[in-house]
């Protein structure tokens, strides 16, 4: 499969063969002009960057998931680190974080799609309204009927804002989990000092140290033990915890949209579908199907 496009979902599969190729012992170079003739996009940009240009630069420009990839390559070459197993390993990470994306999209598509289609009941009802033969039309240029119109399209446009903001808050964060600790974990995978590790992936652009990560820089120094393993366990724990609080918040996106249902698409129909029945029908109109 070839690769024309900056999608994101690329960006673990050319990592990947880029990794592949490397351990193969093709040089960086050539590998992403290979990688250019095969059709991937991001390759060719990197292949006809000017000479003198830094591939972790190109990179950083061609969106979220790149200027990830870019942080490894820029740490693993300023520190003399494999580039393929660093690689490798950011293209393994990114992939199990597209899946834990792709986890959450599937289990929030019913609930979204129900709260999209329930929102559209209110209109429904009033359509019910004049094909029963109703003359809404008339109640709605009323004063009364115009304050319900108003109150039920406000209702309306409430629900519809309140469901989309649950659907958007039980999306998962952006970003890869444990970004930083992979890149540290590659700086010192090269052997060189925890200050100059930290550094490195500060000026790379994988910001300052978090207190989680000195966290277990600080417990693999008591310890006496390499920090590296201990770095890349952290990082894999949190794309799991990320991946299972991403499960739980679709799970419960479902009870949480009978909120703006029950509060606000509810009303809206009454307001809308049956409030402007009864007035037609206590304004002495009668429905047309129900005429002799």
């Amino acid at each position: 499969m070839t690769t024309t496009s900056t999608d994101p979902d690329a960006a673990p599969e050319t990592a990947q063969r880029l990794a592949v190729l490397l351990e193969a012992g093709i040089p960086p170079a050539r590998s992403w002009s290979l990688l250019a003739e095969a059709g991937d996009g991001t390759a060719a940009a990197v292949a006809a960057a000017p000479a003198g240009t830094k591939v972790a630069s190109v990179l950083a420009g061609r969106g979220e998931t790149w200027s990830q990839i870019a942080i490894a390559w820029a740490v693993a070459e300023t520190v003399g680190a494999p580039l393929a197993s660093s690689l490798r390993r950011f293209a393994e990470a990114l992939r199990d974080a597209q899946e834990t994306r792709d986890d959450v999209d599937v289990a929030l598509a019913d609930p979204a799609a129900t709260a999209r289609l329930v929102g559209w009941l209110p209109l429904v009802a009033v359509g019910l309204g004049l094909v029963l033969g109703f003359d809404v039309v008339s109640v709605f240029t009323q004063p009364a009927g115009i304050a319900v119109l108003v109150a039920g399209a406000v209702l309306m446009l409430l629900a519809r804002r309140w469901s989309a903001r649950l659907v958007a808050a039980a999306q998962p964060a952006a970003g890869l989990p444990g970004l930083q600790a992979d890149a540290v974990a590659i700086a010192l995978s090269a052997g060189v000092s925890v200050d100059r590790a930290l550094s490195v992936v500060a000026s790379a652009g994988g910001g300052e140290a978090s207190a989680e990560t000195r966290a277990v820089l600080a417990l693999a120094q008591r310890a006496g033990t390499p920090a590296v393993e201990l770095l890349r366990a952290t990082a894999a724990e949190m794309r799991r915890a990320r991946r299972t609080q991403g499960r739980l918040r679709a799970a419960r996106l479902g009870s949480r949209l009978l909120l703006p249902m029950g509060l606000c698409t509810l009303p809206a129909f009454l307001l809308l579908g049956v409030a402007p029945m009864l007035m037609s029908v206590l304004a002495g109109s009668t429905p047309i199907l129900a005429s002799p």
